[in-house]
C-alpha cells in the first residue's frame, strides 16, 4: 500500500527558511512524480514544485522558483521541500503526492496517492 505522510511545518517569520518532509512507503516504481501542493484559506489547490524519482528531475512554480526547492533522500525515502525567503502568500497547508503526470500540475490531475498535509504559516 502506497503512503506518503508530511512532516515539518510551523510557525515562521517572513524572510526566513523551512524544510519539511515527504515520507514515502510502498512505492513499487523507481521512476514516479512527487509533487508539492498547497491550499490557502478559501483558496483551491496550487501545484508548488516537483521531483521526478528516476533521473532526479524538478520543476516549480513561478511563484516559488529561486526559494523553494525540492530534493530526495533515497536511502530514507524521504523527500524534501526546502523554502527559503517565506512571504505570508506562502502560508497555507501543503501536501505531497504522487501523481503519474508531469508537471505542471493543473486542478484537473488529483489522482493519485496524498499525504495527510503539513501547515506552513508565515507571521510578519
Amino acid at each position: 500500500e502506497l503512503q506518503l505522510v508530511e512532516a515539518g511545518g510551523g510557525l515562521v517569520q517572513h524572510g526566513h527558511s523551512l524544510r519539511f518532509t515527504c515520507a514515502a512507503s510502498g512505492f513499487t516504481s523507481s521512476g514516479v512524480w512527487l509533487h508539492w501542493s498547497r491550499q490557502a484559506p478559501g483558496m483551491g489547490l496550487e501545484w508548488v514544485s516537483s521531483f521526478y524519482t528516476g533521473d532526479g528531475n524538478t520543476a516549480s512554480a513561478a511563484s516559488v522558483k529561486g526559494r523553494f526547492t525540492t530534493t530526495r533522500d533515497v536511502t530514507k525515502n524521504m523527500m524534501y521541500l526546502q523554502m527559503n525567503n517565506l512571504k505570508s502568500e506562502d502560508t497555507a497547508l501543503y501536501y505531497c503526492a504522487k501523481i503519474a503526470r508531469m508537471p505542471p500540475l493543473t486542478p484537473s490531475m488529483l489522482m493519485g496517492v496524498w499525504g495527510q498535509g503539513t501547515q506552513v504559516t508565515v507571521s510578519p
